[in-house]
């Protein structure tokens, strides 16, 4: 058994064959914006983050690492913004640490 983790590309194919078998899968649409994220293609990684909350709008971290890929192209307003909406989203899903980050997160970009 290999303890070697997949190459990023690898990962990212393996991610879009599991979401060809499930387009619902929130946990499968948020791995795929963060492969996007990690290989700096923030514009890919937001459209997967958004198809991401329209599948759970509670998945707090989307919220949060969205806001990152905002921040790396610039938009710092867009950023925030998206930060309250998480905040909303984690204050409704009792996630007291994603609300902690988030604050956290928001706090820097003001």
């Amino acid at each position: 058994m290999s303890t070697t983790p997949p190459a990023p590309g690898d990962r990212l194919s393996k991610l879009l064959a599991l979401h060809a078998a499930d387009p619902a899968d929130a946990f499968c649409l948020y791995g795929i914006a963060q492969e996007h994220a990690r290989a700096g293609r923030h514009g890919e990684a937001l459209e997967w983050y958004d198809r991401t909350l329209a599948a759970d709008p509670a998945y707090c971290y989307a919220y949060y690492h969205k806001a990152r890929s905002l921040e790396d192209l610039g938009r710092a307003l867009d950023a925030c913004a998206t930060l309250r909406a998480g905040l909303d989203a984690a204050r409704r899903a009792g996630d007291g640490h994603a609300l902690s980050e988030m604050n956290a997160y928001l706090d820097q970009l003001t």
